[in-house]
C-alpha cells in the first residue's frame, strides 16, 4: 500500500513541484481535521459541559459559514488567484482552531466555529483550482484521485492520533489539540501556499461547457446559464446527500441504535472503508482512465445500491450479531469503493465545464452544492433512523441511489467526448507513458 502511494507521489513530482506541493498541504490538511472533528462534538457537549444542543449549533453554524463565503471565495479566486484565497482561508481557520479550543461559553464557540468553519471552506475550492493550474488534461482525473487518497489516510491517521490525546476529563487535552490543529492549518499555507503554479489559461477548456460564459456574465450568474454545470450539480448533491451525508451521521446511527452495533465495531467498518479507499484507488483509476466519467459515476451508485442492500440485512439479522457486523462491516467497505470511482471524475468535469477565467467561481458551486448537501444530508437521516423508521430511511436512500445512477446517465448527452473522457488522443496519451516512465 505504502509502495503504491509513494508510486503516485513520484508521478506527482514528475508533473512539478508545484503539484507536489499542494498534494502535501492536503494531506496535512486532512490530518488537522482528522484530528479534531470527530471530537468537537466531544468538547461542547461534556468537556465544556455544554449541551448536545449547544454542539449541534456550533456544527449548524460551521456549515452556515460555508454557505456565507464560498460565493464569495470563487469571485476572489478568478480575480486574484487561488494563493491569496488559500493563504487568508488557512489563516482564518488557525484563529478559529485556536480559538475554538480556548472558548469555554456557548457564544465565542459559535464565533470561533464561525471562523473555522469560513476558513476550511475557502481554502477547499483554492486547492482544487491550484490542481488544475498545476496538471494537464491527461493527469488530471490521477491528480484528483491522488488527493482523495490522501485526504482518506490524512483524516484517518489524524482521528487515530488525536484518539490518543482525547480525555474528556481533562479539558487541556482538547485545548492541545486545537491548538495543534491551528499548526496544522499554518502549516498548509507554508506548504500548498507557497507553490508557484500557472496562471490561467488564455484559451477555454474544452467543450460546450467552456464556451458558455464568455462574454455572457460574471460569476454565478454564467454557472446558472451553463445547463451541463446545472446538471453535475444536481447529480453532485444527490451523491453528497445520499453518500458522504450519510457516512457518519444516519448510517452510524442506523448501526448503533438499530442494528446494536458497538462503537468499537463501528470503529472497524469505518476504518474498512479508509483502507478500500487506499488500496482501491490507483487500480480504480487505472481502470477509469480510459473510460467514460459518467459511467465511473454510474458505477459508483451501483455499487451504493449493494451497500443499501447490505444495510438491509444487517436490519433483518440484527439478532445475529456475527451476521450483522459482518453486514455493517460490508456496508462501509462498499461506499469505500464507490468513493473511489467518483474521485477521478467530479473534479475534472467541473475543470473541464470551467471557462479558463471562472475556474475558481466554478469549484465554488460545486464545494457549494457539497456543502450544501452534506449539511442537509446528516438532520434527514438521523431523523428518519431516530424515528423508528430506518425501512423507511433505507427505502429513501436506495431511490437516492438510483437516481444518482439514472442522471449520471443522462449526464452523458450534456457532455462533449472531452469533457466525458470518451477520447483519448496521441497527445494524452503521450505524457502519461512519460510520467510511467519517471515513476519506473
Amino acid at each position: 500500500m505504502t509502495g503504491t502511494v509513494k508510486q503516485w507521489v513520484r508521478r506527482a513530482d514528475a508533473a512539478g513541484g508545484p503539484l507536489r506541493r499542494v498534494q502535501m498541504g492536503n494531506a496535512l490538511s486532512a490530518f488537522g481535521s482528522g484530528f479534531t472533528m470527530p471530537y468537537m462534538f466531544v468538547y461542547v457537549d461534556q468537556v465544556r459541559g455544554l449541551g448536545s444542543l449547544a454542539a449541534g449549533m456550533v456544527f449548524t453554524v460551521f456549515a452556515l459559514a460555508a454557505l456565507a463565503v464560498l460565493p464569495f471565495t470563487g469571485r476572489g479566486i478568478d480575480r486574484y488567484g487561488p494563493r491569496p484565497v488559500l493563504l487568508a482561508g488557512a489563516a482564518l481557520a488557525a484563529v478559529g482552531a485556536f480559538a475554538f479550543g480556548q472558548a469555554a461559553t456557548a457564544p465565542t464557540l459559535l464565533v470561533s466555529s464561525f471562523l473555522f468553519g469560513a476558513g476550511i471552506t475557502a481554502c477547499q475550492p483554492a486547492l482544487a483550482t491550484m490542481i488544475v493550474r498545476s496538471t494537464g488534461r491527461a493527469g488530471r482525473s490521477r491528480a484528483f484521485a491522488l488527493q482523495f487518497t490522501l485526504v482518506n489516510l490524512g483524516m484517518g491517521i489524524g482521528a487515530l492520533v488525536g484518539g490518543q490525546i482525547v480525555d474528556p476529563a481533562d479539558p487541556a487535552s482538547l485545548t492541545r489539540l486545537f491548538t495543534i490543529e491551528a499548526l496544522t492549518l499554518l502549516g498548509l499555507a507554508l506548504v500548498a501556499g507557497s507553490a508557484r503554479v500557472p496562471q490561467a489559461e488564455p484559451v477555454p477548456a474544452a467543450g460546450r461547457g467552456a464556451g458558455q460564459g464568455q462574454g455572457q456574465g460574471q460569476g454565478l450568474r454564467t454557472v446558472l446559464k451553463d445547463k451541463a454545470m446545472l446538471r453535475l450539480c444536481l447529480l453532485a448533491g444527490l451523491i453528497f446527500f445520499t453518500c458522504y451525508g450519510q457516512f457518519e451521521s444516519g448510517v452510524a446511527a442506523f448501526a448503533t441504535g438499530t442494528v446494536g452495533t458497538a462503537p468499537s465495531v463501528l470503529g472497524i467498518a469505518i476504518g474498512a472503508n479508509a483502507l478500500t479507499i487506499v488500496l482501491l484507488q490507483m487500480v480504480v483509476v487505472r481502470l477509469t482512465e480510459r473510460r467514460r466519467r459518467t459511467t465511473a459515476m454510474a458505477a459508483a451508485g451501483v455499487v451504493w445500491l449493494g451497500a443499501w442492500t447490505a444495510a438491509l440485512v444487517a436490519g433483518l439479522v440484527r439478532s445475529d450479531a456475527l451476521a450483522a457486523t459482518v453486514a455493517v462491516v460490508a456496508v462501509y467497505a462498499l461506499f469505500g469503493i464507490g468513493e473511489s470511482l467518483l474521485a477521478p471524475t467530479l473534479g475534472p468535469i467541473v475543470a473541464d465545464l470551467a471557462p479558463a477565467r471562472l475556474l475558481g467561481t466554478y469549484n465554488a458551486a460545486h464545494a457549494l452544492v457539497k456543502q450544501t448537501a452534506i449539511a442537509v444530508g446528516p438532520a434527514v437521516g438521523v431523523l428518519l433512523v431516530g424515528a423508528g423508521t430506518w425501512p423507511l430511511y433505507l427505502l429513501a436512500m436506495t431511490a437516492c441511489t438510483v437516481l444518482i445512477v439514472v442522471l449520471a446517465v443522462r449526464l452523458r448527452g450534456h457532455l462533449t467526448p472531452a469533457q466525458d473522457n470518451a477520447v483519448v488522443t496521441v497527445a494524452q496519451v503521450r505524457p502519461v507513458v512519460r510520467e510511467l516512465q519517471t515513476a519506473a
